[in-house]
């Protein structure tokens, strides 16, 4: 334990660590590794929402009986350009990690395709895929509904989900432009997280279940949470849903939280992932164009601005060679897990 109350990791411990925890849990090994990747990313860049903190989440959804620990996805081709992945009903990394090599495949051959995970659990944030995707040389965007948590602009009553949106652009020589938000006005976990600490939260994060604007981080868990950007968030949240849900055959945010039945698991659904390989679009061209989008990230960064991703990157490098550290309330509690476990 460290001099403030916090846990240290390295990457490879807190890597193994959430591994051994979701094993307990009852995930398969397959599965607890492609999770466990994604939980540990978001630690080592500075995503604590996202990151070991997320045990705590996907223990909750086994434990209830939300996810299928052991589901065995399968992989199918629907159309040229198309790669569908049923999960089974499993976390959707493992989905993802599968269905990955033939999406690329495809987008090579035909320039732009599209991958559609079905039935899988989400928990987690969306830019290790479209990160992952993006060192591919590929351009990559990632949709996904969540439960309905999130009134729309003008009511207080849920409909969306926090509906993240990640786009990924390859850099030559240096790690990819990633970006990806909540169209909520702030993570759900983030929520969470206050609540845990005993925080307030900022008034305009979300209502209670009357509709009053609060600052107390459960009634706003317990009520509606609210989108970014007034009208303009809430309208990107309706192109998430209906991206990541009617289009791809799955559901919607308030399907995923009737599907719940109260158990209080993660969201239940779908995800869409388009791909574009821009050699296909530029051929010869290809390094021309891509030195104007470098262009472009020397004007922001030039005038002092910060470019999307770049604190993530920061906390990446520091991370890689200080490693991690979490609450030590925080470990605690994920080592009961790991008690119950054995």
């Amino acid at each position: 334990m460290t001099a403030n109350g916090e846990i240290a990791f390295s990457l490879e411990e807190a890597d193994a660590f959430a591994r051994k925890v979701l094993v307990a849990c009852g995930l398969a090994a397959d599965h607890a590794a492609a999770v466990a990747q994604t939980m540990v990313s978001g630690e080592r860049d500075g995503c604590t929402s996202h990151g070991l903190y997320r045990l705590l989440v996907a223990a909750n959804s086994v434990a209830r009986g939300v996810v299928v620990p052991d589901a065995v996805p399968e992989v199918s081709e629907p159309a040229k350009a198309l790669v569908k992945v049923d999960g089974k009903g499993g976390f959707a990394q493992l989905p993802f990690e599968l269905g990955m090599p033939l999406l690329v495949e495809k987008a090579r051959a035909y320039g732009i395709a599209a991958m559609a995970l079905n039935n899988v659990v989400h928990f987690a944030a969306l830019w290790p895929e479209v990160e992952a995707l993006a060192e591919q040389g590929l351009v990559a965007l990632a949709f996904t509904p969540s439960h309905a948590w999130v009134a729309p602009e003008g009511g207080t009553k849920p409909v969306f989900g926090t509906n993240p949106i990640a786009f990924g652009w390859p850099r030559p020589d240096r790690a990819p432009f990633v970006f990806d938000f909540a169209t909520s006005a702030v993570a759900r976990g983030e929520i969470e997280l206050h609540r845990r600490a005993g925080k307030a939260i900022p008034p305009d994060w979300g209502y209670d279940a009357d509709g009053r604007p609060s600052t107390d981080a459960k009634a706003v868990l317990d009520g509606a949470m609210r989108t970014f950007g007034s009208h303009k968030g809430s309208a990107l949240a309706a192109m998430v849903e209906l991206l990541a849900g009617p289009l791809i055959g799955d559901m919607t945010s308030a399907e995923s939280l009737a599907a719940d039945e109260g158990r209080g698991g993660s969201p239940i659904g779908g995800e869409l992932i388009v791909v574009i390989d821009p050699a296909g679009f530029l051929g010869d061209s290809l390094d021309e164009y891509l030195k104007r989008a470098e262009t472009m990230f020397e004007t922001i960064e030039g005038q002092g601005a910060r470019l999307p991703g770049s604190r993530r990157l920061l906390a990446r490098a520091r991370s890689q060679v200080e490693g991690v550290r979490i609450p030590a309330q925080l470990h605690a509690d994920i080592l009961e897990i790991l008690e119950r476990g054995n």
